[in-house]
């Protein structure tokens, strides 16, 4: 088995993603970036100067884009030990007003680009030595929030994917556990938003992309090597409120 540490992480360009880059790397991962925005992703990597970080287009839809996403990254670092399944979107509507399309689109990328990553990697994460899978997926997946069906169901999903993976893949020697983010100060808020749940939470701030790359780094690491199956909720107390 290989001892390489190469982590694939999605939704890399900005926010949550380029936070969980700069956390792996200081734990000591060569890191695969990977987003659809390419050109601010590659303007992004270019900043870091780090020859142990690469760009890497992807559309989470794609089955093809994955394959060769996953190729390009196991061509240039040797392997593949780590995916962060970190890319969505946020998509609200009241059900009244929600569309096919629309919520089609947000399974699409919160579920169905999780697990054609988890496919497209499994080949290489079963030859990886302490191979770790995590899944980002929402306080919305524990509680419901109103005009939330299609974000909040896809995630949900998710939330049952990563069990389901973690049953399977155990005998694998690949673990697989999900953090649960909550109110987080990412580009995904507009501001409307963020000043709502500024005003509703127990300590009177948003949290921080890197509170939550923390938190994957641990999952990843080999401190969390007897967790598999575990859902890490990173919400500043968000989901401890009733109404």
């Amino acid at each position: 088995m290989s001892e390489l540490k190469v982590a694939l992480v999605t939704g890399a360009a900005r926010g949550q993603g380029a936070a969980l880059v700069k956390r792996l790397r200081a734990d000591g991962f060569t890191v695969a970036a990977a987003d659809l925005r390419i050109e601010e992703l590659r303007t992004a990597v270019s900043a870091l100067d780090d020859d142990g970080v690469i760009a890497v287009e992807l559309d989470v839809t794609s089955e093809e884009l994955w394959s060769a996403a996953v190729s390009e990254v196991v061509e240039h670092f040797g392997g593949l030990s780590t995916l962060v399944n970190n890319a969505g979107v946020l998509h609200r509507a009241p059900l009244s007003e929600e569309t096919a399309q629309g919520f089609e689109s947000s399974w699409r990328f919160n579920t169905l680009g999780p697990f054609l990553g988890i496919r497209a990697s499994l080949e290489h994460l079963r030859r990886a030595e302490g191979a770790a899978i995590v899944n980002t997926c929402s306080t919305g997946a524990i509680r419901p929030f109103p005009f939330h069906a299609a974000y909040g169901s896809s995630k949900w999903a998710l939330r049952g994917l990563t069990q389901i993976a973690a049953a399977e893949l155990a005998s694998d020697g690949i673990r697989v556990n999900a953090v649960f983010p909550g109110p987080i100060d990412t580009p995904m808020l507009d501001d409307t938003a963020r000043q709502r749940l500024i005003e509703r939470s127990y300590s009177g701030r948003l949290g921080q992309p890197m509170e939550v790359a923390d938190a994957v780094a641990f999952l990843v690491s080999e401190h969390a090597s007897f967790i598999t199956g575990s859902e890490l909720v990173v919400d500043g107390g968000q989901c401890l409120r009733i109404g």
